[in-house]
């Protein structure tokens, strides 16, 4: 199992930020944090991501700003996994940058004031909406092929156009009482139950098997998880197998039966209840209400 350390971002003297565009089988998914702030758009796939103490499902036409030494992943659905499913694929555009990527002092500027308080706000974690993602997603797509000052230029609107509708247009994340700068033994406990979820989610997960991953008593277990995710884990659990119900009933390849043990739920009364608490439809209601 890979330990969430510090992640080296590629640099390079010709450049003063970094764009990167991804396309891959699934996206890097160690728990891991790095000094730069990430602006990330998600242009295909979907799963569920882990940012400070948030955990929530993503999806293709997610916007995220993760700011500086935040602990986060964004884990893949299983399919994305499967050496024989060629269909799906990860796909990205990321900016990587630090407060001094425009120069040392340019947030000092009172002109940059927002921007700078954008930055401040982003180490809790932002998913952009509204308006504002529907007008920047196509600016971080042109940005990828910009180069020189031009590219400078692009950053800098994207970025001022966030911090102008920061409290209309954006998610906090993580909350207010997070520390980001997790002990490494934290983040490698969290990293390898999120990781066993993950794989085994459609299985009969006991809490005395998590626990043990975590090398604890279940009353310590549960106490410490909560204390980290803001959420118990019989609910986190419950919402990855949702989350993946959810793909299931889109792709109305089976009943709902069926997609209720594929999940992991043991009967469908416990399934429809967890369905409708979480995404408040019913399964069937969810099929009806988005055309599947």
């Amino acid at each position: 199992m890979k330990k969430p350390l510090l992640f080296k971002i590629p640099s390079s003297e010709k450049e003063s930020f970094r764009v990167q565009y991804e396309d891959q089988p699934y996206f890097y998914d160690p728990l891991h944090f790095h000094p730069e702030l990430q602006l990330t758009y998600i242009l295909e796939s979907n799963g569920t991501f882990f940012i400070g103490d948030n955990i929530k499902n993503f999806k293709a036409g997610d916007i995220l700003l993760i700011g500086a030494n935040l602990t986060h992943v964004f884990r893949n659905d299983k399919l994305y996994y499967e050496d024989s499913n060629e269909e799906v694929r990860a796909k990205a555009i990321s900016v990587f940058f630090t407060e001094t990527s425009f120069g040392a002092d340019f947030f000092e500027l009172p002109e940059a004031a927002k921007i700078k308080d954008l930055i401040k706000k982003s180490g809790r974690g932002l998913k952009i909406t509204g308006e504002t993602r529907d007008l920047i997603a196509p600016l971080l797509e042109t940005l990828k092929d910009l180069e020189g000052f031009f590219r400078i230029i692009k950053m800098l609107e994207i970025l001022n156009l966030i911090a102008e509708n920061l409290e209309s247009d954006v998610e906090y994340l993580s909350s207010l009482s997070y520390s980001k700068f997790l002990k490494e033994s934290d983040s490698k406990k969290i990293n390898d139950v999120f990781e066993y979820v993950m794989q085994n989610f459609s299985e009969n997960i006991k809490l005395s098997d998590v626990a043990d991953i975590a090398n604890m008593s279940v009353t310590s277990f549960c106490r410490y998880f909560k204390l980290r995710t803001r959420k118990t884990f019989s609910l986190f659990l419950n919402e990855i197998r949702v989350g993946h119900a959810c793909k299931l009933l889109k792709e109305n390849k089976y009943n709902i039966s069926e997609i209720c043990y594929e999940c992991g739920f043991n009967n469908i009364s416990n399934f429809n209840r967890q369905f409708k608490a979480i995404t408040n439809y019913t399964p069937t209601e969810y099929k009806k209400k988005f055309n599947y």
